[in-house]
């Protein structure tokens, strides 16, 4: 063996520089998380921005809302928020009609989205994946083909300016969301589960309250967050079906755009109004909101 193979043999290997690609894989694996990290946070300055500048908005006077300069430091006022709970724009009418629909709304849809989703899931018949298509294409339809139906049937029955018609139709395109995705949920429940109970001396419906249920407690969370949402933010069904009696937080907002111009301090300041509460209860239940969406709604019922 000659001198210069012995170098070569007994000459340290020196270690690549921290930080440097030890394999194209790794190199093009390090690119993608880039790229993800960069649409990341696009995706989170699209959707913050607006929010974070209408809530400044809100606090700022007529003068620095309407300014043709962008007013980012100023002198913060609640004289938008004292004008809408006091006068003849007095707001908690229209907050308390708004809890109310979508509140009992979302409520029933969970009840009985649970009971029909249940059904759904555990009963073995022809064709139920299309049964279960024809339940959520309901929910695909644009609005404006229901309307004037519902609205005829609503003025016959006498529930046009009242808190049950607007339960009942925002019912008609959250009870098929809720079914399907409640479905969804209960087909991930192992069916044995059940039969255990039974064995145990349960009925089914023991076992459907006292097994079934807990275990999907994230889809019920889910399903009641995302219907409260529909229905607090609907706008359509609220200007068709509502009145003086009934009329929501949406409507009060369009009320504010007029001929004579548009109060940009008070609709910055209701938009806040209509936004937080939503914000706040999803991040209040946000562990049982991720796992629903990343968990029963991917099964494909």
């Amino acid at each position: 063996m000659s001198a210069t193979q012995v170098e070569r043999r007994t000459a340290p290997v020196t270690a690549a520089p921290r930080g440097t690609p030890q394999s194209p894989l790794e190199e093009t694996g390090r690119r993608t998380r880039w790229m993800v990290g960069l649409v990341v946070v696009v995706a989170m300055l699209w959707t913050l921005v607006p929010l974070v500048w209408m809530l400044m908005s809100s606090f700022k006077n007529r003068t620095d809302v309407t300014s043709g300069t962008p007013q980012v430091l100023f002198q913060p006022t609640l004289d938008n928020y004292r004008g809408l709970f006091s006068g003849p724009n007095n707001l908690v009418p229209y907050i308390w009609h708004s809890v109310l629909a979508a509140g009992i709304s979302a409520v029933l849809a969970v009840c009985l989205g649970a009971l029909a989703g249940y059904g759904l899931a555990r009963t073995q018949m022809r064709g139920k994946k299309h049964l279960a298509f024809w339940i959520i294409s309901t929910r695909m339809a644009p609005i404006a083909a229901v309307v004037v139906p519902l609205f005829l049937i609503f003025r016959g029955l006498g529930l046009i300016d009242t808190i049950p018609g607007l339960v009942l139709a925002y019912l008609t395109f959250n009870l098929p969301f809720a079914i399907w995705l409640m479905s969804a949920f209960f087909a991930e429940v192992p069916p044995s589960l059940e039969e255990s109970a039974l064995v145990a001396g349960c009925t089914r419906w023991q076992a459907f309250w006292t097994v079934i249920l807990p275990l999907t407690k994230a889809g019920l969370v889910t399903t009641f967050i995302l219907c409260l949402v529909f229905a607090w933010n609907d706008y359509a069904f609220a200007v068709v079906f509502s009145g003086p009696s009934s009329q929501t937080l949406p409507i009060a907002a369009s009320q504010l755009v007029t001929q004579t111009g548009v109060d940009w301090g008070q609709l910055t300041a209701i938009g806040t109004i209509v936004v937080v509460p939503m914000m706040l209860a999803g991040l209040a239940v946000r562990r049982w909101l991720v796992t629903g969406l990343t968990l029963g709604a991917v099964t494909g019922e």
